[in-house]
């Protein structure tokens, strides 16, 4: 289980676009990676979709940036801090902010 999930609010700590903050759109389990909107843009050079339709030219598009250069931005103190696992009474584990102390998940 990584620090990090899909829809989350994130800040980038280290790297080229340290500062940075964006929302999750995609984790790459496999290649302990995740896509953060609007953040690490490349451009790619794409060939025209004879059968779709689709125009070619150079494209900028989101790539995917390691997980460990991201902090979780927590919802109620709006800051980026570190997560930690709690587990409940039912069973269920949520995610909590260590420096308020709540629950990132819902």
């Amino acid at each position: 289980m990584f620090h990090v999930k899909r829809d989350d609010k994130v800040k980038v700590i280290s790297g080229k676009h340290k500062g940075r903050m964006g929302k999750v759109l995609k984790v790459f389990a496999d290649e302990k990676t995740a896509l953060v909107e609007r953040v690490n843009f490349v451009k790619r050079h794409m060939k025209a979709g004879a059968s779709a339709g689709q125009q070619g030219g150079i494209i900028e598009k989101e790539a995917p940036l390691p997980i460990s250069n991201l902090m979780v931005v927590c919802p109620k103190c709006d800051k980026p801090a570190r997560s930690g696992l709690r587990e409940l009474e039912d069973g269920s584990r949520v995610r909590f902010c260590k420096r308020c102390d709540e629950q990132i998940d819902t």
